[in-house]
């Protein structure tokens, strides 16, 4: 009976033991994951996502994230072309790549691909930036980064990664060169908006002055027109006198227009031995030629006449 029982209760604890043992070689394999199965230290099999199950103690399951990472390469002085100390910081974006032999070269190629991958960028920034001024470096950020994506990507061809993308965080330069920056960088801004300034005020300035200029154009044209339109108007009276006023009746009308004229206290200069002047020398009762004819005092007065023989 008590063997019976011994045997009993060994079969009891093997039973245990077993379980135990099958659970704990229980290995769930995630989407996001990829794995390396090993036996007593020797690569064995490829474990995609899924339910693994793996001896205790003989076998061993590396997971490996092939999701995309990012890691910084921290923070680091870098002494550029131009002897200035510039703080330089990047990150870098990467992933394993899902295939079995990209998985195991990210596992036996490289020791810590993470840290490698910040030693290398580091590295790789200086050689990039200590080429370069301080200011090329600072306008020239997408050529730095092309150039150091592209040689992350070379390096690391083995380990069975991708480089997605590297980014330069910072290149500040020390605080008191970049204090003068900002005085140069004011100074520039000051001295083009004085350039704009004189540039619009002597724009202003050309406007008033063309718009003088035409003024001045069209007060000339103007009196020109009016000057030709007088002249015209001249010219038609003229030839009205001489086609409608004949005889005696132009002599009146004549006679007329003087008399207008001594009402405004004009002087009229009359040609001798014209027809006006016999008339106005019978009116005064004299036989002398009329220079001039003025009024004076609301009466009308001969002067200028001069006695000449006949």
């Amino acid at each position: 009976m008590d063997t019976l029982n011994q045997f009993n209760n060994a079969i009891t604890y093997i039973i245990i033991a077993l379980l135990l043992i099958f659970f704990s070689g229980i290995k769930i394999v995630r989407p996001t994951q990829r794995g390396l199965i090993e036996r007593l230290g020797k690569y064995r099999k490829f474990a995609r996502p899924g339910f693994h199950w793996i001896i205790p103690l003989i076998d061993r399951l590396f997971l490996v994230n092939i999701t995309e990472q990012m890691v910084d390469a921290e923070p680091q002085e870098i002494i550029t072309n131009d002897n200035l100390n510039a703080s330089v910081d990047a990150v870098v974006y990467f992933k394993v790549m899902e295939e079995e032999e990209n998985v195991k070269n990210s596992q036996y190629y490289v020791n810590d691909y993470r840290s490698q991958i910040i030693n290398l960028s580091r590295t790789t920034l200086r050689n990039i930036i200590g080429t370069l001024t301080l200011k090329s470096a600072n306008s020239e950020r997408k050529k730095i980064n092309a150039e150091f994506h592209r040689i992350l990507s070379d390096e690391t061809s083995n380990w069975g990664i991708t480089i997605a993308r590297t980014e330069l965080e910072q290149i500040d330069p020390p605080k008191d060169v970049q204090e003068t920056m900002n005085k140069v960088v004011k100074a520039e801004n000051e001295k083009i908006a004085a350039i704009d300034y004189a540039t619009a005020a002597e724009t202003v300035a050309d406007g008033v002055k063309r718009g003088k200029i035409k003024e001045a154009e069209g007060i000339k044209q103007s009196k020109i027109l009016n000057a030709e339109g007088e002249a015209e108007a001249i010219k038609l009276v003229n030839e009205a006198a001489d086609k409608y006023f004949i005889g005696n009746a132009q002599l009146l009308k004549k006679l007329a227009t003087v008399e207008v004229s001594l009402k405004s206290n004009a002087k009229i200069v009359i040609p001798t031995g014209t027809e006006l002047v016999n008339v106005i020398e019978e009116m005064a009762g004299v036989k002398t030629p009329i220079t001039s004819i003025t009024k004076t005092d609301s009466q009308r007065q001969i002067k200028g006449m001069d006695t000449l023989g006949n």
